[in-house]
């Protein structure tokens, strides 16, 4: 019997139809993580796994900016280091189409029918899939209705930024440890230019105009990023400029916050009450207002372990693997992967646990990443470009800095749009 067939039977547990490369222990995974909840969970899950394999699992966890830094570079050289890695829709369908990552082979009970046509869409190439999304999401108001029912105010679906302000400050109370908004600070093109963007394409900006040219100077990202400073900067908690996902989610669950534009994700990590939801604010373009993402795993070209990374991407991704977290005594319902699958939002059990599902799901329909007049290149709060991870993280910077008092907003456009234009001239998309 194959060594794919000998493992099969000791997988049965999980639901898997693939094959691991070893059942005697000696195979070993080394896995590059994302250190965000869903991802650090799965270590505990996936114990089970190894224990019914016998295939060891190395985790190397890793803050975003980080964790990007570490696997691009591996990846594109070929350094070898990882076995299974976490990369979103920006790198998936590029690398995969460099040959960078490999297309995925799964079986027909993994059912690729059931996972979301936004996230398989995103993560493929030509039509083939090179990444598996583990988590899936869009952004969306997350808000504390009894600390705007106590201030006489509300949040609508798609509310004017100018009501999501007065919001904000309605609900400011600093001399009692609440900041009226939380947003996104920290520099990075995953970071702080995930919110940005989103804000700014609202607003009817773009990275690029059609001729692919930096467009960081119109009068579109001006007022976006005066408007960005100005909420963040008087109704955020200090130091904002530092935080991102995981700064926020801490200080939110310490009831420090009264709004969080956010991914939608982090609604499975809220701790605290009286939490609704609303769909992102727009400043009078509907397109673009909520951004698209999904946390994926994709197995480096030329693994020696390919054949057993390839299956545990199944596992961890599967309809099994949902129900493994659901009846996890340390999880739950709650704390399922989301964003995916249809068929996790048809569990009663994952339904009654999370209030936030109607409201993640419609703003992951109405994400629109495909390119349009306004912008001539797929992606909603990343431009699906090469060049883009070196473009959004010099801009991140300059953002960063106006939002600290370092450079004023119009001096961190001028600076933000030579950098760009220096880079995208460099790369050849024009003279």
């Amino acid at each position: 019997m194959s060594i794919k067939k000998t493992l099969l039977t000791t997988a049965v547990g999980f639901g898997l139809t693939a094959g691991i490369a070893a059942a005697d222990g000696h195979t070993s995974l080394t896995i590059a993580i994302v250190n965000n909840g869903h991802m650090i969970n799965m270590q505990t899950v996936a114990e089970a796994y190894t224990a019914e394999t016998g295939v060891e699992l190395n985790w190397v966890s890793l803050e975003e900016g980080v964790l990007r830094e570490q696997v691009t570079s591996d990846t594109a050289t070929g350094g070898g280091q990882y076995d299974i890695i976490n990369i979103g829709m920006q790198e998936a369908p590029i690398w995969g189409a460099a040959g960078w990552i490999e297309p995925l082979e799964l079986s027909d009970d993994y059912d690729v029918g059931d996972l979301l046509p936004a996230m398989a869409n995103g993560l493929s190439a030509d039509g083939t899939l090179y990444a598996a999304p583990f988590y899936g999401e869009s952004s969306m108001v997350m808000y504390r209705k009894d600390l705007t029912d106590a201030a006489g105010v509300t949040i609508a679906d798609n509310d004017s930024w100018e009501n999501v302000m007065a919001a904000a400050a309605a609900m400011h109370d600093p001399d009692n440890g609440v900041y009226g908004a939380c947003l996104r600070g920290k520099p990075g093109w995953g970071d702080n230019m995930a919110f940005v963007t989103t804000m700014v394409n609202s607003f009817g900006g773009a990275w690029f105009d059609a001729d692919m040219k930096p467009a960081l100077d119109s009068d579109e990202w001006n007022a976006a990023i005066n408007f960005y400073v100005e909420l963040l900067g008087t109704y955020g908690p200090p130091g904002s400029e530092g935080n991102s996902f995981n700064e926020i989610l801490a200080l939110y669950n310490e009831g420090k916050c009264g709004l969080w534009i956010d991914a939608t994700i982090a609604a499975s990590f809220l701790e605290v009450d009286g939490v609704a939801y609303a769909q992102s604010p727009n400043a009078g373009n509907p397109v673009g207002a909520n951004w698209l993402w999904a946390w994926a795993m994709a197995v480096p070209t030329g693994s020696p372990n390919s054949e057993a990374a390839h299956a545990f991407i199944e596992w961890a991704t599967s309809k099994e693997y949902i129900q493994a977290v659901g009846n996890h005594p340390d999880f739950g319902w709650g704390s399922v992967p989301t964003g995916t699958r249809a068929s996790t939002y048809e569990i009663a059990e994952f339904q009654a646990a999370a209030p936030f599902a109607a409201a993640e799901m419609a703003a992951i329909e109405s994400a629109a990443p495909a390119a349009t007049d306004l912008k001539p290149y797929v992606g909603v709060q990343f431009a699906a470009i090469p060049e883009f991870p070196e473009v959004g993280t010099a801009v991140a910077q300059e953002i960063a800095a106006a939002l600290s008092g370092a450079k004023t907003v119009e001096e961190a456009l001028a600076a933000s749009q030579e950098a760009a234009d220096a880079i995208m001239r460099e790369a050849g998309y024009y003279e």
